[in-house]
């Protein structure tokens, strides 16, 4: 029988190996008390199918819209009052994209997308590169009826070891987002819905 040697070297190798794997998206994700993106999904399904199934919001007439008087929606930010640095923006996009996704709405552009239009148009209109008969100039965009915008806040409770908890340590954050929907010209607050999340994290005696 033959014995092969294993050269302290290749243990070095061995155990500077890194593996990595896809994850199902869908999957709910690994739960602690930090935001994450199950949560992300949780408030943006629970506002779409409540925006989506609002009565207020199913049409709205207004000058220059022609035929099509589905809601013309800007969507606004999301103000992040927890104590977590979060990039609520993600949650901006999440919704955004799904109720234009269900054909009910329709958006104009944020920030970014009206620096982007301006800059185009300015090339358009001044490089002298354009067709002037397709050259599209400022003062054409539509007017959004609605105005889409909310806040996300959070309560935390922290309970320290002890013997009477056998050590454990605990952790509760209770996540509020609350989103309404107000008509621009009339400041009218035509829909607000509000969705809580709380969490728990319990970290044994032998636990960071």
């Amino acid at each position: 029988m033959k014995y092969h040697k294993i050269t302290p070297l290749l243990l070095l190798l061995a155990a500077g190996c890194s593996f990595t794997r896809y994850g199902n998206p869908e999957d709910t994700e690994t739960v602690n008390a930090a935001y994450g993106r199950t949560d992300l999904q949780t408030f943006s399904d629970a506002m779409v199918s409540s925006l989506g199934e609002s009565p207020a919001l199913t049409y709205l007439a207004g000058p220059g819209k022609g035929d099509d008087m589905r809601v013309i929606v800007y969507m606004g930010g999301i103000r992040n009052l927890t104590t977590e640095h979060l990039d609520t923006g993600g949650i901006s996009d999440s919704i955004r994209t799904s109720l234009i996704k269900s054909g009910r709405f329709r958006f104009v552009a944020g920030d970014q997308g009206q620096t982007e239009i301006g800059d185009q148009v300015r090339f358009q209109q001044g490089s002298g590169r354009v067709d002037p008969a397709q050259a599209k100039a400022f003062g054409k965009q539509l007017g959004a009826d609605v105005i889409v915008y909310g806040s996300l806040r959070s309560i935390t409770k922290k309970k320290a070891r002890s013997l009477e908890n056998l050590g454990v340590k605990t952790k509760d954050v209770f996540y509020q987002f609350t989103l309404n929907c107000e008509n621009i010209e009339t400041g009218e607050i035509l829909w607000s819905e509000q969705q809580d999340v709380t969490k728990q994290q319990k970290t044994s005696l032998f636990g960071s």
